[in-house]
């Protein structure tokens, strides 16, 4: 799935940066009232790279399994007034676990840690996603 085709990533402007990695640009729909990115921008790249990153991740899952996100965490740190992009992480032991719960129960929780950083590699947001995943 292109996650810079669902309607509303694509309604505020979300787009790949590199492969595999999504950027935001500072466009005048989605500033807020002090003209940098507005917060809910910034949640909904970050979690679009979590989900983007866990098709990544985990490639031979695509089409066998649905995700839903669970809840969320996210920390602001710096004003976003260039453009933004993101990078998700995962731990190498959190990866065998997962998918050693999926095949055992078919059902999942996993979290992904994503940063948001500009054009400086100034840090504007750190959010962790907790999504829900299932065999379909």
């Amino acid at each position: 799935m292109d996650v810079t085709q669902i309607p509303f990533t694509n309604h505020i402007g979300i787009e790949y940066k590199d492969e595999g990695t999504l950027k935001l640009e500072p466009t005048e729909a989605v500033q807020n009232h002090i003209q940098s990115i507005h917060a809910s921008a910034q949640f909904a790249l970050a979690e679009t790279q979590s989900g983007l990153f866990l098709q990544q991740a985990f490639p031979e899952l695509v089409g066998k399994v649905a995700g839903v996100l669970h809840s969320s965490t996210v920390k602001y740190k710096n004003p976003a007034t260039s453009s933004i992009y993101a990078v998700a992480r995962l731990e190498v032991s959190e990866k065998e676990k997962f998918l050693s719960q999926l095949e055992r129960k078919g059902r999942v929780g996993i979290s992904i840690t994503v940063e948001l950083r500009d054009e400086n590699e100034m840090i504007t947001m750190v959010g962790t996603f907790d999504w829900f995943i299932h065999k379909i």
